[in-house]
């Protein structure tokens, strides 16, 4: 299954104090697992910098990764961005496509124009 990056700036006044923000977690993760129950979390982080939270999670499809960045915004995020993501293995392997593929059929290994 595909895996993303959740990426989550609050607004100001969803910050608060920790169990209100424990409460307005929890009640996010419900609505979340309502709605996407392919959904599998792999990992939530609280930042600091740009971003409040980082979630890592496998999702069946890019329209489930959409659902679960709409329901962000609508439990209060500003910004909810999901990014696909692949793991280091994976991406070395597609590198390695790509580079085969740029030397197939031309000379001495030189890509054709």
């Amino acid at each position: 299954m595909p895996t993303y990056v959740l990426m989550t700036k609050l607004a100001p006044d969803c910050i608060g104090d920790a169990d209100n923000r424990k409460s307005k977690g929890q009640d996010w993760l419900d609505r979340v697992n309502a709605a996407c129950p392919e959904v599998t979390w792999i990992a939530h982080y609280a930042l600091l910098g740009r971003y409040d939270f980082m979630d890592l999670y496998e999702a069946p499809d890019d329209a489930t990764a959409h659902k679960v960045s709409l329901i962000s915004r609508e439990q209060g995020a500003i910004s909810a961005e999901s990014w696909p993501a692949l793991s280091y293995d994976k991406h070395l392997k597609l590198m390695e496509e790509v580079t085969r593929g740029k030397n197939v059929g031309s000379p001495a290994g030189k890509p054709t124009t």
